[in-house]
Order: structure tokens, then C-alpha cells, then sequence
């Protein structure tokens, strides 16, 4: 720095002299400059000269001191070296001391460590620990490679905490606890914990997650009849009341929430399903129309049964009956055949509709097979494609070559009931009115003959 500074000055010298030679108005003059500039450049050149010597100097003497430091420091490397050797003989040396010095308590070590990674494994899991929260903490440290021996109170814990799981497994508990909503939200609730299988709050059937030692709802309760009950017991205080306890502790309610509800069944017929649906709902309307316009046609015919001398024309039989009235004076043969035809135009309306309920009821369990066959054929195209590895791939088709049977013959038998009602009440008041038309007639054919 200090020579980079003596070369700037040297220029800015060197630089007046140029600014004062051109201010030279003569040669006299200029000459001068000129000898005078020479002997500073001669000058400064010197100096310049015993600088870079002495910088020369200098940096020879930082050399052989760098030189120096490196020797010594090769020196340190090597003794360090000898050092960590005779440290790692130490080191060996010591730990066959100490395991000779252990005799059996290494070995009391182990078994202290497995069960302790034992216990850790099943109290970090346990219901218990939502009630009793930190309880696996030192299990974990007891149950890692360590080298130390643990000391009297460390298996202390370890009893308490094998002891505290025993004992809290065989009791029903009420406690306070914070309870994480399916939606993220969270809220402090009382909560029930039936030993160390289950837990049921507000919403019925609970699970204790121990990777972030949160307690939350199942993700779809079981049965209403086990998620009521689970409900009622929560809020009971005393007493003997009935409760669904999974021994398996939380295994058997995992199948159970995985189980197909019957809306899932339902929906895993596809198109050929929701046709048989379609279909079932639309025989059920016309069953349903065709009973109640039956019924009230019925009471009509009844109510003119009482009333034979006053014919309606609002019922079959009262239009029969105008017939009668309007041909009382034709003979019988004539008579009999104008009767005939008044029923045979009353049949259409009587037994419209019964026909396309039976059609119906015979083409759901059709349909039925045919998404069977459909499923099947969806089945067989995964086998060959994927093969016979995982069950999963194949299931949607099986589902639907399953569940379109079930399908078509749960709509077809109350559709062949109601045919067999329907069809029933039809020749019921079809019976009367052949009956009364026949009754009619043998009455004529007697006046006649009088």
C-alpha cells in the first residue's frame, strides 16, 4: 500500500513538470525545465529504486517466516497424529475395562433397553397416553443406542410407566381433552376412555393419533345402532349401560368404517342399476295409481250394488246398468250381446297398467343380468391387462356383476306383489260385472218366457 502511494506521487509530480513545460513560452526557458525535470525523474528514479529493494527485503523475510510456520505446524499435525493414535488404543483399552467391569449388568442393560423399546412401541400407540400425554418420552431415550447405564431412577420411570398401563388399561376414565374436528377446527371436549380399547366423545367413536398425539373423530362412524350407543355411554355418569367395545383396539372399527355402505353398493351397479332403479319406480307409480283407482272404482260399484233401481254413470256398473235400462225391450240374445259389448269397452280402463307392471317385474332381473354379464366382461379385460395380482383392480367390475343381480331382483319381487294385487282387485270387478250382467240377463230371459 505504502509503494502504491510513493508510485501515485511520483506520477503527479512527474505530471506538474509536463503542465510547467508547456507553459514555456521560450526555448531558453524550455530548456531549463527539461534539465531540471531530468535531474527530480532522476531523483524520484532512485528512490524508486531503494523502495522496490527494501519491499524485496520484506517480502524474503515474510517467505522464511511462512516457511517457519509451515514447519511447525507439520510438526503439530504429526504430534496430533501420535496423539489420537495412542487416544484410540486408550479408548479400546478402556471399553474392554468396561465391559469387564459390566459383567452381567450389560446383559441387565439389554433386556432393560428391549423392553423398554417394548414398552415405548405400545404405550407411545395406547388411548392411554391422550389422557396421560409425555409419558413415552423417556422410553424413547431409554430405548436408543446409548452407552450409558440407565441409573435407579430411570427404571423407576420405566416401572411406573409399565405399571400406570397396566393399571389404567382396566378402568373406564372421564377427561377433558382437546378433540380435532374433521374440518381442522379443534375443541376442548368430555371425553370417555373404556381401558385401553376405545375412546367416544360427542360425535361418538374417537381415535388417538400418536404421530401428532392429537385426538379426532373416526373418519366415518360405524352403524347407527353402535354410534347411538357409543353417544349414550358418554353421558352416562353412573350406572350400567350397554357399550360396543373393539377389543383389537381400533382394528375392528377400522374394517367396519371401511365397510361399503348400502348408498355405495347401490351406486357400484353403474348404468344397469340405476335403470333397474328407474324401472322399479316406475312400475311402483303405476301399482300404487292403479290399487287406489281400483279401490275407489270398488267402492263405487258397492255403493251401486245398494242402489240397483238408480244407475250412475260414474261407475262400471252403473253404465252397464243404463244399458240394461236402455234395452229392456230388445230380446234376450240382443240383449245379451249389447251387455257384452258394455263390459268389453269397461275392460281397457279396468285393466290398464297391470300388464306393464308384470312386464316390469320380468325385465329388472333381465337387466340385472346383463350388468352382470357387463361386470364380468369388465373383470376379465382387467385380468388380462393387469393379471390376477391385486384383488382392488377387479373389484369395481365384480361390484357390479354382483350388485345389478341383487338389484334387479330386489325390484322385480315387490313389483310381481303388486302385479298380483293389482290384477287381483281387476277381476274382482271385472267378476261383478259379469256376475250382475249375467244375473240381468237370466232375469230377462224369465220375464220373457212369463
Amino acid at each position: 500500500m505504502k509503494i502504491l502511494f510513493k508510485s501515485v506521487l511520483i506520477t503527479a509530480v512527474l505530471a506538474v513538470s509536463s503542465v510547467q513545460a508547456q507553459t514555456a513560452t521560450t526555448l531558453d526557458q524550455l530548456l531549463e525545465q527539461v534539465k531540471k525535470n531530468r535531474v527530480s525523474e532522476a531523483r524520484v528514479n532512485t528512490q524508486r529504486e531503494a523502495e522496490f529493494n527494501s519491499a524485496r527485503a520484506d517480502k524474503q523475510a515474510l517467505l522464511r517466516k511462512a516457511q517457519a510456520d509451515l514447519k511447525a505446524q507439520q510438526k503439530r499435525g504429526d504430534d496430533l497424529a501420535k496423539q489420537f493414535a495412542a487416544n484410540e488404543v486408550t479408548l479400546a483399552n478402556k471399553e474392554q475395562e468396561l465391559k469387564n467391569a459390566l459383567g452381567t449388568l450389560g446383559e441387565m442393560f439389554g433386556v432393560v433397553r428391549q423392553a423398554s423399546a417394548e414398552a415405548y412401541g405400545r404405550i407411545s400407540t395406547s388411548i392411554v397416553s391422550a389422557e396421560f400425554p409425555g409419558r413415552s418420552d423417556f422410553l424413547a431415550d431409554m430405548a436408543s443406542e446409548s452407552k450409558g447405564l440407565p441409573n435407579l431412577s430411570e427404571l423407576e420411570e420405566l416401572w411406573f410407566a409399565m405399571q400406570t398401563e397396566m393399571t389404567q388399561s382396566g378402568k373406564v376414565s372421564r377427561f377433558n381433552t382437546e378433540v380435532v374436528s374433521l374440518d381442522g377446527g379443534s375443541s376442548t371436549q368430555s371425553v370417555v376412555r373404556i381401558g385401553s380399547f376405545n375412546l367416544v366423545g360427542e360425535q361418538g367413536y374417537l381415535v388417538y393419533q400418536d404421530s401428532s398425539k392429537q385426538v379426532l373423530p373416526l373418519g366415518r362412524q360405524p352403524d347407527s345402532f353402535m354410534t347411538d350407543s357409543a353417544i349414550d355411554f358418554s353421558e352416562e355418569t353412573s350406572g350400567i349401560q350397554p357399550f360396543y367395545v373393539d377389543p383389537s383396539k381400533g382394528g375392528i372399527l377400522g374394517l367396519l368404517i371401511s365397510k361399503a355402505t348400502m348408498m355405495e353398493r347401490y351406486h357400484a351397479g353403474g348404468l344397469p342399476g340405476y335403470v333397474i332403479t328407474g324401472l322399479f319406480f316406475l312400475g311402483l307409480i303405476i301399482a300404487v295409481y292403479k290399487i287406489i283407482a281400483l279401490t275407489l272404482v270398488g267402492g263405487k260399484m258397492r255403493a251401486q250394488l245398494k242402489n240397483i233401481s238408480n244407475p250412475s254413470a260414474a261407475n262400471p256398473l252403473g253404465r252397464i246398468l243404463n244399458v240394461y235400462n236402455e234395452n229392456k225391450n230388445a230380446d234376450v240374445e240382443n240383449l245379451e250381446l249389447k251387455l257384452d259389448e258394455a263390459i268389453l269397452r269397461e275392460l281397457p280402463r279396468i285393466e290398464s297398467g297391470v300388464n306393464i307392471i308384470k312386464i316390469l317385474a320380468a325385465i329388472a332381473p333381465l337387466l340385472g343380468l346383463l350388468g352382470t354379464v357387463i361386470g364380468m366382461i369388465a373383470t376379465f379385460q382387467q385380468i388380462t391387462l393387469f393379471g390376477t395380482g391385486d384383488p382392488k383392480i377387479m373389484a369395481g367390475s365384480i361390484s357390479m356383476a354382483l350388485v345389478t343381480t341383487a338389484q334387479g331382483i330386489i325390484a322385480a319381487l315387490p313389483l310381481i306383489l303388486l302385479h298380483s294385487i293389482v290384477a287381483g282387485r281387476a277381476k274382482s270387478i271385472v267378476h261383478i260385472l259379469d256376475e250382475q250382467t249375467a244375473g240381468i240377463v237370466a232375469t230377462h230371459a224369465e220375464a220373457e218366457k212369463a
